[in-house]
Order: structure tokens, then sequence, then C-alpha cells
């Protein structure tokens, strides 16, 4: 049926102008074609169709007078009586007005009109894209991080324990974190002893299963004579059933794996199989050597399956706590009942409460505890006894959730995530801003399509409904185009870390709950910037509307309403160039912070060769034999070894003694340790002040002699000659015992961030460390003596492994990975709301200018200048973006203290970036603006007088 054939026969004698008869046709007949379509599809037949479309148009002659009322308005009162007396256009859904069609015809319709205005499509769905991918891919990283549990089975019944005291407990020492309970301020942790686990295991009454676990960070895995670092954890025989987790190969660990005449088994991860045996299934029932001791691998967990432990980590290795001494020897302390090293979980029973099966245990907790400070005054009398002859603080215990395992890294990483989560929604929120704007502007050109649908009987709220359908298809196409961006960003936010810590292990996915969020964040997004320009495009006079030369009569309104829009843009957009600046700055001036030595054109490489079974006398002689073939390998200027590589986040800290001092009341007597060969400072070049560096004759044998920092020199001894001056670790009994024979100049110790403390630096033969790191300076760029230096340890032991291989200025540079990634993102995502913020002032300004061009035309014939007329419409841009800087320096002042302990060497409030952003802003604006105001100046006042 040819319904704009039907509609042109009844509309030829009302002799209308081709442009409207055009609009009319159109509407009309698209109109009765849904209607036609729509009874077709409830089973009428075509004849049927046809006269229900037929019927709904009473009387032509409503057209007709709507016409003539369009051409006439003074016969407007006579025609508002008929049309009053008359009936209207007849709706299929009773009152209400015209029914359009179903959803799908508004689809349908929506998509037909975004295809007709293709240039403003692609632009709101890229502007939205951009906003919604960037929410998406963060947010999978948010859900991946902060709010998912962990993938086992029923994780809502796991419950995890940890402990409250006060400052002097009854352990002596302890592995793993310790922090302060915001809510009652003693310290918390997780850990707990050997001992404890025992009791609980033996005296559970509440709980189905109770399973335990501890990190080994490192383990020297030997696969087909290939040895290599990997990570692996300790876990009792209940741990994978105490989780729920099968093995996708063979099987998991069981309570006979944990006993002490069992043999050596191993289980391993996926990615870790994925890895090292490139999913060869022939890895299950294989033979591998763990710290020289034969583990055969008897199952490989699921791939989204990374342990119990903290976020992001995942162990390669799960090995029975019965292994414990013989993949590690050297901690002996392990099996002492006053070391809190691992961790306790469990699975509660069925109308069992984490609060129950706590205090099932508190006795016994209690008990353990009392028991291993025993145990430790046993062990070492003076030092225990010594150090803390007040009474102990008895520890109580607590349970909470433990669906998504430990939890210290969640809360570590979610303020710099939701900093994040905060910008890109500020970036979402202005790209919504300029989609309304793009969305007013459009309506203004659709008054006339508007005003014909009103006047053949459409209700306000059915062509709310459409316009909202426009703007939600709008959104979908916008969270699909994001969708797509957020899937190639996601493993993009795995490499920048934004969590400012290490590589995680995560699974980023866009799972159900991703597209959820997408979905309904898209919705949202839809009816946000569609909302306003719905209700104010459909706010018209059809008398004027349906004129040849109608223009807009709500302009005025419209006008503020975008107005309005511009200065939300201004204000947020501000706040995210004030936020980039503060961040940029914060970055370059840690990069200029001078962190004592020189950096450059060092290498850096970590060995541990108590995973080999080394004992400490032949580590010590191991260090000096790597050093002397370091050093003998051509372009390596000199070698050292140091425990703590500097700017590594790592540090060690000692309560200290000194010698004829006395210690204020409130005065902390401690320093940062690091021990350290005889050519450390020579490679590092850091100048020895006063005194001499470590040398070789500084023998395990020979006095106990050490370098300190100028921070400590000053503390401890004033102006005073520190040079043969005594300190030493513990108590006063201690202060005598070592020398101090140099002063160093300062220098950074664990990051740029930190303030310069009291440093000692000892001599490694005097203090041999387990494991260590070796810093070679060479003569040009590091990284090409990485395979000779590889070979020359190789050559020492071949059996050794070298890891954490880089160079000292990537070491500096990874200590800086959050405030770098922040200084870009925050840049980018700024000057993208800034150039968004300016398109739509651009485009508000450029459709004033066009709407008010006879008006122009007029004030230019009456001798009105090109400048004034480019100064009018200057002022009017620059007063909403005063405005706009106005309401956003406020809330700059307020959001950017959330940030204040990101920030390094300047305020929130800092003045000079404040100021650089309103100028940016101001500069930018001001030619998005200049634009218009010069092509308002250039127009022919006799072509603006004759302008419609």
């Amino acid at each position: 049926m040819d319904w704009k054939k039907y509609v042109r026969e009844h509309l030829t004698p009302l002799d209308l102008g081709p442009e409207l008869e055009f609009e009319m046709v159109d509407e009309m007949a698209q109109h009765l074609e849904a209607i036609f379509e729509e009874a077709l599809a409830d089973g009428a037949s075509q004849q049927e169709a046809f006269a229900r479309a037929a019927a709904h148009v009473k009387d032509w002659r409503l057209l007709e007078c709507e016409l003539i009322r369009a051409r006439h308005p003074i016969s407007g009162m006579w025609l508002n009586k008929r049309l009053a007396a008359e009936a209207r256009i007849e709706s299929p859904k009773g009152r209400g007005g015209i029914g359009m069609g179903s959803l799908v015809q508004d689809l349908k319709y929506a998509a037909r009109m975004l295809l007709k205005s293709k240039a403003f499509t692609v632009i709101a769905v890229l502007s939205l894209a951009l906003g919604i991918g960037a929410n998406t891919a963060l947010f999978s990283l948010v859900d991946a991080v902060l709010l998912k549990t962990l993938p086992v089975k029923k994780p809502n019944e796991l419950v995890l324990f940890n402990w409250l005291c006060g400052p002097r407990g009854l352990s002596r020492g302890t592995m793993g974190s310790i922090t302060t309970d915001p809510a009652t301020g003693m310290r918390t942790s997780t850990s707990f002893s050997y001992l404890t686990f025992e009791r609980f295991r033996d005296n559970n009454e509440t709980l189905a299963v109770v399973f335990a676990f501890a990190p080994i960070f490192q383990l020297n895995v030997n696969v087909d004579g290939q040895p290599e670092i990997a990570s692996g954890q300790l876990v009792s025989g209940s741990y994978h059933a105490g989780l729920g987790v099968r093995a996708i190969m063979g099987r998991t660990l069981t309570p006979d794996d944990d006993k002490v005449s069992a043999s050596p088994v191993a289980v391993i991860t996926y990615r870790y199989w994925q890895r090292r045996f490139g999913q060869d299934p022939e890895a299950v029932g294989k033979t591998v050597t763990v710290n020289n001791i034969a583990f055969t691998i008897v199952g490989i967990t699921p791939p989204e399956f990374f342990g119990a432990s903290e976020v992001g980590w995942s162990p390669d290795l799960s090995v029975p706590f019965s292994m414990q001494p013989q993949v590690n020897p050297i901690e002996a302390d392990l099996n002492g009942a006053w070391f809190w090293w691992l961790q306790i979980m469990g699975r509660l029973k069925p109308g069992v409460t984490a609060e129950q099966a706590a205090a099932s245990f508190e006795n016994v907790f209690q008990q353990s505890a009392q028991e291993g400070w025993a145990a430790a005054l046993a062990r070492f009398p003076p030092r225990a006894q010594a150090q803390n002859p007040a009474p102990r603080d008895v520890p109580t215990l607590r349970a909470s959730s433990g669906s998504q395992g430990l939890t210290n890294l969640r809360a570590a990483y979610s303020q710099p995530l939701r900093i994040l989560m905060g910008i890109v929604g500020l970036v979402l929120l202005i790209a919504c801003a300029n989609v309304a704007n793009l969305l007013l502007a459009r309506a203004a050109t659709r008054q006339k399509e508007i005003a014909v649908r009103l006047a053949i009987g459409a209700s306000r709220w059915r062509l709310i409904r459409q316009l909202l359908t426009e703007s939600l298809l709008l959104a979908i196409l916008g969270g699909a185009v994001g969708v797509l961006f957020a899937y190639w960003g996601k493993d993009l936010l795995l490499v920048l870390r934004p969590w400012g810590g290490g590589e995680l292990a995560l699974n980023l996915k866009l799972d159900l709950r991703v597209l959820g969020f997408t979905i309904v964040v898209s919705l949202l997004t839809g009816l946000v910037f569609g909302l306003a320009p719905a209700l104010r495009g459909t706010r018209i006079d059809l008398t004027p509307a349906l004129k040849d030369n109608a223009r807009s009569m709500t302009g005025g309104s419209r006008s503020l309403l975008t107005k309005s829009l511009i200065v939300v843009q201004v204000a947020m957009s501000l706040v995210l160039l004030v936020g980039a600046g503060l961040f940029v700055r914060t970055l370059r001036n840690l990069q200029n912070v001078d962190v004592g030595f020189n950096r450059e054109n060092l290498l850096l490489f970590n060995v541990q060769p108590g995973l080999n079974g080394y004992d400490r006398p032949q580590m010590g002689q191991l260090y000096r034999q790597i050093t002397d073939r370091l050093e003998a390998v051509p372009g390596v200027r000199s070698a050292a070894v140091s425990l703590i590589p500097l700017l590594s986040g790592a540090g060690q800290t000692r309560s200290i003694s000194v010698q004829g001092h006395t210690s204020q009341p409130n005065d902390e007597d401690n320093a940062k340790v690091n021990t350290v060969g005889a050519h450390f400072f020579d490679t590092l070049e850091m100048p020895i002040l006063l005194g001499r560096g470590l040398s070789p004759r500084d023998e395990e044998t020979a006095p106990r002699v050490a370098v300190v920092n100028q921070m400590m020199a000053h503390k401890y001894f004033g102006d005073e000659n520190p040079l043969g001056r005594r300190f030493g670790f513990g108590g006063p009994e201690a202060s005598s015992q070592i020398e101090i024979i140099g002063v160093a100049r300062d220098a950074k110790y664990t990051g740029m961030r930190a303030q310069t403390e009291p440093t000692v630096y000892l001599p490694y033969p005097q203090a041999i460390p387990r494991f260590a790191t070796f810093i070679v300076r060479t003569s040009g760029d590091p990284t090409v003596m990485i395979g000779p230096i590889r070979e020359a340890v190789h050559e020492v032991d071949g059996n050794l492994p070298m890891f954490d291989v880089k160079t000292q200025s990537r070491q500096a540079d990874d200590s800086l990975a959050q405030e770098r990634l922040f200084a870009t993102l925050s840049s980018f995502f700024g000057v993208l709301a800034l150039l968004l913020a300016c398109v739509g002032l651009y485009g508000v300004m450029s459709y004033g200018v066009a709407r008010r061009t006879n008006e122009i035309g007029i004030r230019m014939a009456l001798g009105a200048s090109a400048a004034r007329v480019t100064r009018m419409v200057m002022r009017e841009t620059m007063v909403v973006v005063g405005v706009g800087l106005v309401i956003g320096l406020g809330a700059a002042v307020a959001v950017t203290r959330l940030v204040a302990a990101m920030l390094f060497g300047l305020a929130p409030t800092d003045p000079l970036t404040i100021s650089l952003a309103v100028l940016l802003m101001i500069g930018v604006a001001a030619l998005a603006g200049y634009l218009p105001a010069r092509r308002a100046s250039r127009v022919d006042p006799m072509v603006a007088l004759r302008y419609e």
C-alpha cells in the first residue's frame, strides 16, 4: 500500500506549499503505515488493516483547519471552538492521544531518524562510547579487585579468622601484615602460629572444615634441568576441600598428603601449567625439583582460581605444611609456637554464624598464644625478657567473612581505583551534557515535524516517549561501541596498574555483571541526556510552528538550558584540569627528587641461594665469587651486594641504642638498616663525606663496624664527630656493639616519597643475608650487559636462577608507576573534557549567532561596527564561561582535598596549578567563542535583513 499517495490525494484540495506538503505527507504516511502493520501483526486481513488505518482520521477537514490557523492566525479563535467541538484523530489505545505503534516500531522510527543525521549520530555515539567504555573497563578492574568473591563453592559460607591485641602481644615474631583496627585502635592481623591451627583443627565444633595456608614468595623450581623462580604456598591437607576447589586435571591435596611420612606432592595453578609446561597433559605425574627436593605434580587447579591469598597474588605451587622443613629449612622459627605466620579459614556449618565460630575457639586460641609466649621465654630468655619485661596483652579472636580471602590489599587499592572511577564518571557526565546540547539543537530543527505530529493528534507524552526512544537508542549504540573500547582497554589497565602496586594475577572478563553495569550506565545515560531535550522539544505552539518560515518560540528558555549545560561542562572540565595539573606537578616533583646517588648505568638482579640449600657461610663465599666474576666481565666497572635494593619499596627497620645518648620520652630510636658489600658506595657513586666506606677487610671475624648517613649522624651527635662512636641494636646493654667508621650522604631508601631517615649500612660478611640484590655499574647501556652478566653468574652456579633483572632507573620509574598513571590518565581525560566543553560551547554560540542573524543585521544596519558585534558575542561567551569557572573553582577546592595524600611537594589548593588550569580553560573557551563571534561580525546587513 502506497500510503504517501493515499495521504497526498486527501491533502490535494488544501493547496499546500511543497515543503510543508512533503513533511505532512511523510509524517501522516509513516503513522498510517505503522497502524496498518500493527493490524496485520494482530492477525487482521489486508482489507481490515487498511480500514482500521483509514478510520484513524475521522475528518480530513481537521487538518485543513489547523493549516488555515497556521496561515491566518486571526481565525484561530473560531477554529479553536470548531476543533473543540469535533472529534480529533482517533487513537487505537483509547484515551491519551494517538498510538504511534509498539516499542519495536518506535525503535524502527528512531533508527530511521538517526540514519538521516549520520554526522550527528556518529559524534554522539563516539562521545558516549568513550565515556561508557572508560567506565566499563575500569569497572571490570574494580569488580575484580574490590567486589568479586572467590570462585569457589558457596563462598559466603567461608570465614577468615583474625585477632585484636594491644601493643604488647604474645608473639615474638609475626609474618604478615599488622594493621590498626579503625574501630578500636588496637593492632589486628590474620597471622597465627601453627600451634594455634592445630588447636583449632583438633577442637573444632562449629566449622565443617578448618584449613590454613601461608605464602612462600620464592621457590627454585627445576623442570627438566631448567631452574626458575616460582611463587608458592604451604597449605593444610584440607585446603582445597575446604574451599570447594576441584582439579581440572589430576587431584587436589588431601589430609593424607599433609603427613610427615607422605611422599612430596604439589598442586600447580592453571597459569603456571600454561606458562611453564605449555598446557602439556603429561605435567600431571611429572617430577620436578623444588628447592632441591623432588616433588610429584598431582593436579592442576581451574583457570579462574588464584588461591585465597591477597587479591592478585597467585602462588604457582601449593605444597603441604608437612614439607616446610625440607622446602624452607632456613625458616626454623616457623615450627616455633611463638612465631605467627599462617592464615586460618573455615567453612561454617549450617546455622552457625561467624561470631559463634570465633567464640567457640576463643579459649583455645588464647591458651595457644600463652603457650607460645612461654616457649619464646624458654627459647630466648635474655632477649625476650629484656625487651619486654612488662605483662603481655592477651589477644582476642574475631572472625569475618572469608568470601574474598585476604582483604588487606583490596583496602589499599580501593582509594586510587575509586578516584579513577570518579574521573571517568565526570567525563561521562560531560559527554552526556554535550549530547544533550546536540539533541536540543536537533529538536529545534525538528519543530515543524513535532508540530505536525501534535496537529494530527499525537499527545505530548507520546512524542516524549518517541524522543526518549531515540536517546536510549543512541545510548545503547554508545554502550555497544563502549564495550569494544572496554575490551581493548581492560588489558591495558593490567599493564598500567592503576592500583599503584606490582603486577596482579587477575583475569579481567566482561562477564554478565560487567555487561549489566554497562547496560545500566547506558540506559541511565540515555535518560540523563535525553529527558531535558525531549521535554523542551515538545513544548511548542502549533500556530507559529506550522508556518513555512516558523522560528523557535522557545528560544529563550532553550538558550538558558543550553547555556546551563555549558556552565556544568566548564565547571566539571575545570575540576578535571586542576586535578590533572596537581598529578602532573606531583610526578614532576618526584622525578626531580635528589635520590643521593647516581642511578644511571646500574643493573640490578636478585638471587636467593638458600633455595638451593646454601648455609650462611656458603652464601658469603658465593656472594664474593659472584662479585669477583662480575667485575671481570668486560664493560662492568664495579659490582656490589645489597640486602635491599634502593627505591624498591622494601625496607628493614630496627630499634637502636646509641652509646652516650639519652632518648626523649616520645622519641623513637629506630633506624633503617641495609646489609651491603665492600664496593656498595663506589658502585652507587654515593659519596662518603666523613671517614671511610666499607672494605673487604670488614670480615666476619673483624670488629663490627658500620657506615651511617648524615641524618643519623646529625640526630644523635649533632655537630660532634661521629667517627669512633658506638651503637647497637636492642636495649642499652647493646649500645657498644658496632663502631661508626664513616658517614655517607643521605639517600632515598624505600622510595622517592619517603622522608630521609637515620640509616645504617652494615658489611654483609658480618650479617650474611639469605638473599641478595647485586648492583652492577656498567660503562654503557646496562641492558646490553644482561646476557654476559647472566653467563657470569651461571659459571659460578648453573643452578642458581637470577630474577627481578632491571635497571636502577627502571626501579625508580616503577616506584612512580601510580603517579605516572594518574598524571597520564587525568591529563588525557582533562584535555578530553576541555575539548568536549569547548565543542559544546562552540555549538551553542554558533546556533545562537545563526538564530540571531536577523537581529545582528539590524544592529549593523543601524551603525553597529564589526568589532562591537564581536565584543557582544564574546561577552555572552565569557559570561557563560565565567559562571562555569566560579562554580568549578569551588568544586575543585572541595574535591582536590580528597587526593591530598597522593600529592607531593604541593598543596591541593596550589595557586599556580589552579591559575594555569583557569587560564587554559579561558584561552580555549575564548577561541571556541571567537569563531562564532567572527562569523557574526562578517554578516552582510542586506542579506541578514532578508534572512528567515
